[in-house]
């Protein structure tokens, strides 16, 4: 019994390190704008702050779950095409429900794209090199470790896990909202976050939704710089 209670209050340690890291993210950037004297923040130089910090975050990420996570990159590697297709099916059934819902967003309330979604079009514009290797390989790494393996290790109800775990990932994806439109905005992006964990509590290895999420954010990038 006390061996279940150290193993919970060390996950939620890691969970509160882990949520700390991503929301002060911008302290990350600050450091290297302060290291190198830089002195006109461009369009391009935030996309490359951007893409560092998150490679800072990875890489503190690996050390704090160093073990978890080379312990499931081997049941991932030992079952791969099973868990690719479980993977597959629910981020099908999450892309469904994130489209449908931004569809309502769009006729109901004339909304005109998430905030977040518009910022990141401006990051591909500014630098579509680093946002293919940023949100295409990097944060979806650093979101699924986050909003996955943490909240797996603390939740093992499988149904808390997932509303808890896509809600969260779709509130990190409206965070900075400044109106109720933009909140709303939270359903899409919960949707995606759902079909995530979804995929993750099938296989028990978190390497299935970050695969999924890399092919997701990949497409979507590529997309828009081609467009």
């Amino acid at each position: 019994m006390i061996m279940k209670y150290e193993n919970l209050f060390t996950n939620i340690f890691k969970l509160i390190i882990s949520l700390f890291l991503f929301f002060e993210s911008i302290y990350i950037q600050k450091l290297f704008i302060w290291i190198f004297h830089i002195k006109k923040i461009t369009p391009s130089l935030v996309t490359v702050l951007s893409f560092t910090s998150n490679l800072v975050i990875l890489i503190l990420l690996f050390l704090l779950f160093r073990k978890d996570i080379i312990k499931e990159f081997r049941i991932f590697k030992n079952n791969i095409s099973n868990n690719i297709d479980i993977g597959f099916k629910y981020w099908l059934i999450g892309l469904a429900g994130m489209m449908i819902s931004n569809i309502l967003i769009t006729i109901i309330f004339q909304g005109g794209g998430a905030d977040n979604e518009q910022q990141v079009q401006k990051m591909i514009q500014a630098a579509p090199l680093f946002m293919i290797l940023n949100a295409g390989l990097i944060a979806p790494i650093n979101e699924e470790i986050l909003f996955r393996k943490n909240f797996r290790n603390i939740f093992k109800n499988n149904i808390i896990f997932i509303l808890v775990s896509g809600i969260f990932f779709g509130y990190l994806h409206v965070s900075g909202a400044t109106s109720l439109l933009q909140w709303i905005y939270i359903i899409p992006y919960s949707s995606l976050g759902i079909g995530f964990a979804i995929m993750y509590s099938k296989t028990n290895t978190v390497f299935t939704s970050i695969c999924m999420h890399m092919m997701h954010n990949t497409v979507l990038t590529l997309i828009s710089i081609l467009l």
